[in-house]
């Protein structure tokens, strides 16, 4: 194998393909990358048994041919480069060493057998329909701040995908929830769609193909079955396993009859809770919400640090109350809402309250309520 390649085109393909290989790995295989050179392209691959990347970059092949070589050094040797560098791979005669060439630089990495690297197998995708990048984004960003982390509750580490129908309309859905929050959004049902499975696809997988869509405004193919999914757009293939557990009934946890609406300029009430939050404590990061009609009172105690309170405006004429929410889950929905009014359906202190942007019909949002 021998090739020449423009270092800004290798540079963001390794960053994509590298980003998937964990830094630590106990099998050594999965530390490098599958470089394949042919009919004018080169073919990066990385996985990590779970998730696989494969994407290819124009490339000037002088000898066709395919080496492994680690992720993680190749990113960083080619990151170093001077911009506008040309550079030279090339495969010893041996196999067993890979030379990296840019202007009087010169690298020798260590290969492993390519044979020993795993086949890309994603099976039968019966399930088959595009989606725009911008839609994608959307769903995404909506969603996985509410993903949970915790790892014995595995089958909420992910976004659960799914057709809806309400019966008016059939919709796609995407929900996340770690137990304390929820997010759901839903978009037309893109055709090709009506019968997919509900499907978990996990975090990795949804921040990977977030990082990758970034700048892409294109539509991206999706492809689906019980237990794999894959996204495909540009030059970019990305393939993983679903999670294999059940989701919740999210529909239990959607409050729908809670009476007291408070409106709010949702900038104003994002820094509001942010400024006060400075106070609350690390652990807790506790903010009091305190209603009277047409006011809302935003406060924030902690021993260590003392106290906070901020008023504002707001449309509400419901009864007084009070009521406490950790400021990050707040800060979280606030930031992903478009719209100028944010809309906050309440029962009472320690039931579920229900967030909507004012502006946007197609996004809900649950919070469970603290004890402050």
């Amino acid at each position: 194998m021998k090739l020449t390649i423009e270092r800004t085109l290798l540079l963001k393909a390794l960053g994509h393909v590298q980003s998937v290989v964990e830094r630590r790995n106990t099998i050594p295989i999965l530390s490098n990358v599958l470089a394949e050179a042919k009919d004018g392209q080169l073919s990066l691959t990385a996985t990590d048994m779970d998730l696989a990347v494969v994407e290819k970059v124009a490339a000037d092949i002088a000898t066709p041919g395919a080496a492994t070589v680690p992720a993680h050094t190749l990113h960083d040797i080619v990151r170093k480069l001077p911009d506008g560098a040309q550079v030279q791979i090339e495969l010893a005669a041996d196999g067993q060493q890979v030379t990296v060439k840019a202007g009087r630089s010169r690298f020798a990495l260590a290969t492993l057998p390519k044979e020993d690297f795993p086949a890309i197998h994603a099976g039968d995708l019966p399930h088959k329909f595009p989606l725009s990048a911008a839609d994608l984004k959307g769903l995404i960003d909506r969603t996985k701040f509410a993903i949970s982390t915790e790892e014995t509750r595995y089958y909420l580490n992910g976004i659960y995908v799914h057709a809806f129908n309400s019966g008016k309309q059939t919709s796609l859905r995407a929900v996340a929830t770690d137990g304390h929050r929820l997010a759901r959004v839903e978009m037309p049902l893109p055709e090709g769609a009506e019968s997919i499975p509900g499907v978990i696809v996990p975090r990795k997988m949804v921040n990977e193909v977030r990082k990758l869509i970034e700048d892409f405004e294109g539509a991206v193919d999706v492809s689906l079955s019980d237990s794999r999914i894959r996204f495909a757009f540009a030059d970019v293939v990305l393939t993983s396993k679903l999670i294999d557990g059940s989701f919740p009934d999210y529909q239990r946890v959607i409050p729908t009859a809670n009476d007291k609406v408070l409106e709010v300029d949702r900038k104003e009430f994002r820094d509001a809770v942010d400024r006060v939050s400075t106070i609350s404590s690390e652990k807790s990061r506790a903010v009091k919400l305190s209603l009277k009609p047409g006011t809302l009172t935003l406060s924030a105690t902690s021993a260590e640090n003392g106290s906070a309170s901020e008023e504002i405006e707001v449309k509400y004429d419901g009864q007084p109350m009070e009521i406490g929410f950790n400021s990050k889950y707040l800060l979280d929905v606030a930031d992903e809402i478009e719209g100028q009014g944010l809309e906050l359906k309440l029962a009472d202190s320690v039931a579920p309250t229900l967030l909507r942007d004012m502006a946007d019909a197609q996004a809900l949002y649950v919070l469970m309520p603290m004890r402050v």
